[in-house]
């Protein structure tokens, strides 16, 4: 078996004081994962969210991660901004700070950082903008992982600065031939017990069809999946229940000795 343990990171946190996004409980979803990416307040998340998943974090034994995203509530941040480096470089920063204090109240650290949506795209592509992310971290959080694609850019750069990365792949996004995933505005539901098959060969056999049919090579640590899927309550308890069954080990990268 190519992967016999690995990280289970799901997106969460993501409403708005009365409002909420996605039909998942973050409450169930803490039941079947191992780290949380946690909205920070500039796509999705408050103050009073971000506490709770960070104590529920605690409770649960699950790896707290900072999910900063362009600043665009509106759009659910998978809308690109025009900005400079330094100007998106500051709204990351200022999202892990704020979400690091929350972890601090309720005695967890901050285990990673992963960039949202379209942020998280646009770093894929853009090696200076990855850069920066990587020496702005360097600094002001130098042992949190970060998390990427393997075929990013992000992924290249971290590793020849020497950051902690932990490699992801997707559940939930249909991949394309260049390795990334091809990015969704609007997810359709998908079949939960698909999902979990191909997962369970991304571990097996380090492969998944590319939306052309190629096979393509994949390497990771860590699956990730989305709260804001339709049924993504079932993909992710479809996910556990294939990976545990076959004698995969589900554990936050900090205790499973899995960083790329």
């Amino acid at each position: 078996m190519y992967r016999s343990a690995v990280d289970l990171n799901c997106d969460m946190g993501e409403g708005f004081g009365h409002w909420s996004y996605g039909e998942a409980p973050d409450e169930e979803l803490m039941k079947i994962i191992s780290s949380a990416n946690v909205a920070c307040g500039f796509h999705a998340g408050d103050p009073t969210i971000m506490d709770r998943m960070a104590r529920m974090c605690a409770e649960h034994g699950v790896g707290l991660g900072a999910h900063p995203a362009y600043n665009d509530l509106q759009g659910f941040g998978r809308r690109a901004i025009d900005a400079s480096h330094e100007e998106l470089v500051n709204d990351i920063l200022y999202q892990v700070g704020a979400l690091r204090e929350f972890g601090r109240r309720h005695g967890v650290r901050l285990q990673h950082v992963k960039p949202h949506g379209a942020l998280y795209m646009t770093a894929a592509r853009d090696a200076e903008f990855s850069r920066r992310i990587c020496d702005a971290l360097g600094r002001s959080a130098p042992d949190v992982f970060l998390y990427c694609m393997q075929a990013s850019e992000t992924r290249r750069v971290a590793q020849e600065s020497g950051r902690p990365v932990i490699r992801e792949f997707y559940a939930d996004r249909d991949y394309g031939d260049d390795g990334l995933i091809v990015f969704a505005r609007k997810m359709r539901r998908l079949d939960p017990q698909e999902m979990a098959q191909k997962c369970l060969r991304a571990c097996r056999e380090g492969k998944v069809t590319t939306v052309t049919g190629k096979e393509l090579t994949v390497e990771f640590e860590s699956i990730c999946f989305h709260s804001d899927t339709p049924g993504a309550l079932e993909i992710g308890t479809a996910v556990r229940a294939a990976l545990t069954g076959a004698g995969v080990t589900i554990a936050p990268p900090s205790t499973l000795d899995v960083a790329a």
